[in-house]
């Protein structure tokens, strides 16, 4: 029986369908393209078994097992996870929230709370939000559509903001199962996501992104920290104890 993934379908996972399309491992799934927070609920709901998932959605799942050596993390500036506006950090009075995402706008209440200590309202934004910064109204936005909002004068980019905080990298998603997987095919999944982080030039060649143009190489390679080591675990534990 194939097992059900569902996968982030942001720029920064290139690497991974990269592995799991060149190598076998593609025949053992049945593969789901998702935005983060709709992998979350698949995985919650039980619609798949496994998931590349917001860390901020651990604590409300039954039971979750993390199952293999990578993540989608940074290790300061991650770039495409940033806090937009047209006024400084001191004079913003709400930040609208990505619907697509479920960490990154914890993170951002984590920071305000711990961190920054402003008087913010936070705001859930829905489809379009993004044509709503202004004034002293910021936004928070993930994934490819950062790519093309160079023109706002502030960007605060949440990893480094969370580094500054806490000396730490950060882990925006890692690969959950919601059921015991065998050994052969843990052992299998992880050299498929080897096999992509080691291929980044190939998959980048083969999946060029328009906006980045010539930067989207040093995005992959720079930006999105792939290994799931041990100062990430321990950021995790930190961001997952901040958010009880």
């Amino acid at each position: 029986m194939k097992h059900s993934v569902s996968i982030v379908n942001y720029y920064n996972t290139t690497p991974f369908l990269y592995g799991i399309n060149h190598t076998n491992f593609k025949t053992k799934i049945n593969q789901e393209l998702d935005i983060p927070s709709v992998c979350a609920q698949k995985l919650r709901d039980k619609k798949v078994e496994i998931g590349l998932v917001p860390v901020a959605i651990l604590p409300k799942l039954e039971s979750y097992h993390i199952i293999t050596d990578f993540c989608i993390g940074a290790v300061g500036k991650v770039d495409s996870v940033k806090l937009f506006s047209e006024k400084p950090l001191e004079e913003l009075t709400h930040v609208l929230l990505d619907y697509q995402s479920r960490t990154s706008v914890t993170l951002v209440q984590v920071l305000n709370k711990h961190f920054w200590k402003k008087d913010i309202e936070f705001v859930n934004g829905g489809k379009g939000f993004e044509q709503q910064i202004t004034g002293t109204t910021g936004a928070v936005i993930i994934g490819d559509r950062t790519f093309e909002l160079t023109h706002y004068p502030y960007q605060y980019d949440l990893a480094d903001e969370w580094q500054k905080f806490t000396g730490l990298p950060f882990v925006f998603a890692c690969w959950v199962s919601n059921v015991k997987l065998e050994d052969e095919f843990l052992k299998e999944f992880n050299e498929a996501l080897a096999y992509g982080i080691t291929h980044i030039q190939e998959a980048v060649e083969e999946k060029p992104n328009l906006a980045l143009g010539n930067k989207a190489l040093d995005y992959l390679t720079n930006k999105i920290s792939y290994h799931l080591d041990k100062d990430k675990r321990r950021a995790m534990e930190k961001f997952l104890s901040l958010i009880e």
